[in-house]
């Protein structure tokens, strides 16, 4: 188990690859803290219930990374259950209206980068002093191929997303001495409930079936798969563990080959 005897702290658990996220570092030993909107803590209590009846500790916050003071509650319950924090995973985050730029109310724009960049922030801010107490910590941001290649449609999401990216190499370089690595993931598709639900809606709207709109998806990616939310939560859970002690600043691409970075 590659997070045997750590503690992780994962913010903005959904129902797609937070939720498998969880289960998964349970899975590989970590205790884990899970967060989202206080809104969503029936959720979050729901997912902590999972990793339990697996075997698993977790405990379940209520949390808007918007909020700084709710973000250093969540660090503190987090070290009050298990003591410490070895690991951070960042993907909370909000997407806009799916509009054009010159379509786009720009407030929607300034609302992504408050819960996906300085939500982010706010929750590395919250968990260093813990990390530099103890020389040694991981945070992963969970970023967007969407950052390298342009997609219509997706201003607000990935440049929020490409202001993290820029934000993993800088705490990178600066927190380096105290052995806190840095690592941005850059997501393609996620074959899990958010993206077939979207994509359902998709298919309806064109007047084809899921599977004939999911056949044309395939075919434009190496692998020829969809990437299943699981196998791309494996690569944030290599990223947290000691198999990545030397890897900090770095952008990956875990897409199933849909982007290739040069």
């Amino acid at each position: 188990m590659i997070l045997s005897g750590k503690t992780v702290m994962i913010s903005g658990v959904g129902p797609g690859m937070g939720r498998k996220l969880a289960l998964l570092a349970a899975a590989e030993g970590a205790k884990v803290a899970i967060g989202s909107l206080p809104s969503e803590q029936a959720f979050i209590d729901g997912v902590a219930a999972e990793v339990k009846a697996a075997g698993g500790e977790c405990i379940a916050v209520g949390c808007d990374v918007t909020d700084q003071a709710q973000c250093h509650a969540f660090a503190a319950a987090t070290i009050d259950a298990f003591g410490t924090i070895d690991g951070l995973v960042n993907s909370a985050y909000v997407h806009g209206g799916w509009d054009l730029f010159e379509d786009a109310d720009l407030d929607v724009w300034r609302r992504a980068f408050e819960v996906t960049f300085w939500g982010a922030l706010h929750m590395t801010k919250a968990v260093l002093p813990e990390m530099k107490r103890r020389r040694a910590g991981a945070v992963v941001n969970i970023s967007t191929q969407g950052t390298v290649r342009a997609l219509p449609r997706q201003g607000d999401y990935a440049c929020a997303k490409a202001a993290l990216n820029a934000a993993t190499r800088t705490c990178a370089r600066e927190l380096g001495e105290y052995g806190i690595r840095f690592v941005t993931t850059r997501m393609g598709r996620l074959l899990g409930v958010p993206y077939q639900v979207a994509m359902a809606e998709r298919a309806k709207d064109q007047g084809i079936t899921l599977d004939q709109l999911l056949d044309g998806v395939r075919a434009g990616i190496a692998l020829g798969v969809i990437p299943p939310d699981e196998e791309c939560a494996k690569g944030v859970v290599m990223f947290l563990s000691d198999y990545a002690s030397m890897i900090t600043g770095a952008g990956i691409d875990i897409n199933g080959g849909e982007y290739m970075s040069p």
